[in-house]
């Protein structure tokens, strides 16, 4: 895949735990509500129809506000790449203000650890540029430390 610098945000990290249980931990709702959301906010609700087509969505609750995130699965390489988005909901609905398409790549390390990546894609510069602003960075480095960190609870 053929990053574009200008509406793309991506990072790698390594993670010390085998792919197929963060595979797990990312495609399975009682999972994701333990390190989806940097904390101290959390998932309140989550429902994923893991098909293409099917929905990804969640509800984030940050200090008491809920925010309500509509998506839908766009590609399923099982134990490998989950794509989603918020520029449609399930049955294809267009969103009225889209702002991401995710990415989520994981490899064996070789080791028993997994590379993991997250790539944000955006329609614009202004809204990669407004995504990095709110901590791109930090926030899905923070999700993926509480990744690596529940994934080794569960092991």
């Amino acid at each position: 895949m053929k990053l574009d610098p200008k509406t793309d945000l991506t990072f790698t990290r390594k993670i010390n735990a085998p792919k197929e249980l963060l595979w797990e931990c990312w495609t399975t709702p009682k999972h994701i509500k333990n390190f989806f959301v940097p904390k101290p906010h959390s998932i309140d609700a989550c429902e994923i129809d893991l098909r293409v087509g099917g929905k990804f969505n969640t509800t984030m609750n940050v200090e008491g506000n809920l925010m309500e995130n509509e998506g839908v699965i766009l590609e399923v390489i099982d134990g490998e790449r989950l794509v989603f988005t918020d520029t449609y909901s399930e049955g294809w609905k267009p969103a009225a203000d889209p702002f991401m398409t995710a990415i989520v790549e994981f490899a064996d390390d070789g080791k028993g650890g997994t590379i993991y990546t997250a790539t944000a894609r955006h329609r614009s510069p202004e809204a990669r540029q407004r995504h990095e602003d709110m901590g791109f960075y930090d926030g899905w480095g923070t999700v993926a430390a509480q990744l690596e960190e529940y994934a080794q609870s569960l092991k």
